[in-house]
């Protein structure tokens, strides 16, 4: 029998049962479009209301914050504490307005960590107190204590909850670009000895929490996205053997889709166009064998799909 292949065009079911109608995904960009209050506005209303009529099956949005303390850069949305209806009313109409052509507008919520930019905050908070190379952007990181860890991982479910009754079609933990949960995960940045560092199934203890405690709210059909970092590219930081175990544990908690993605701000693999400056800095020659895994992480991707199911 001849196995017809799958094309762009065709519809794929995820396991949460949420149907895509096609294969193309608009990744998740950051906008700075929020108002003072860090509230969705009209301008993100049109921005996504175009891209709903592009034919792309799902959206994402940029970065939104589930901490106004600790941002990605200013002009971030926000949800942290009590929504004031204005802020619901924006989210919802920005929700609507990205589905306009029935695909689906999935909110990537995320904790910017340590990279905070003074501009935003003149400290930052981290799983430890390691700084970054880029101390002149970034402030000083504070080593974050375990009641605080806890706090964010409630910070995440209630964001995730928020976006839910806002009428966003499902949601993207963001465990990558050197975010606060990549950070975790890193061991060069977390140097904690308790039970948030050490092992890898400690320093994946905040980013495992926090996807059992946003699927019990959001529900089983409810589609929830994790952004991985496959590696940091850069030595003693997250590695791809490390993912790959991580995604083992992560198709257990019912994640539905990974988005697998590498680099930090400090080493931002992700932009070809830094390659060269980069390598200048650091004075180490990049091997054509990474160039290669680099190229939408296809040989990261294949290592992955050999121990899970998960899209």
């Amino acid at each position: 029998m001849e196995i017809k292949q799958a094309t762009i065009n065709d519809t794929f079911t995820l396991p949460c049962g949420a149907v895509l109608s096609n294969r193309l995904v608009k990744a998740a960009m950051t906008e700075g479009l929020a108002d003072r209050r860090n509230h969705a506005t009209q301008q993100h209303q049109t921005l996504y209301r175009k891209w709903s009529r592009s034919g792309a099956a799902l959206l994402l949005t940029g970065n939104i914050q589930v901490d106004r303390r600790y941002m990605e850069r200013p002009g971030n949305i926000a949800i942290d504490g009590k929504q004031p209806k204005s802020a619901l009313i924006a989210l919802t109409q920005l929700a609507a307005a990205g589905v306009e052509s029935n695909n689906h507008f999935w909110a990537q919520i995320s904790h910017a960590g340590r990279q905070t930019p003074v501009t935003i905050s003149r400290e930052s908070v981290g799983p430890s107190n390691v700084g970054s190379r880029l101390s002149d952007y970034f402030g000083p990181p504070r080593a974050l204590g375990s009641a605080e860890i806890l706090e964010i991982i409630e910070r995440f479910v209630h964001a995730a909850k928020i976006v839910q009754d806002c009428g966003f079609t499902g949601l993207q933990i963001h465990a990558a670009h050197g975010y606060l949960i990549n950070q975790f995960l890193s061991p060069d940045v977390n140097t904690r000895t308790d039970e948030w560092g050490g092992s890898l199934k400690n320093r994946a203890r905040i980013l495992l929490e926090t996807t059992s405690r946003v699927r019990s709210v959001v529900g089983d059909s409810y589609p929830i996205s994790v952004k991985l970092n496959v590696a940091d590219f850069h030595k003693g930081g997250f590695v791809a053997e490390e993912a790959v175990q991580l995604a083992k544990w992560l198709s257990d908690r019912k994640v539905d889709l990974l988005e697998l993605s590498g680099g930090t701000a400090e080493e931002p693999s992700m932009f070809l166009a830094n390659r060269d400056h980069l390598n200048e800095e650091r004075s180490t020659p990049i091997k054509s064998s990474t160039i290669a895994k680099e190229a939408y992480f296809l040989d990261y991707a294949r290592q992955i799909r050999a121990v899970t199911s998960v899209p």
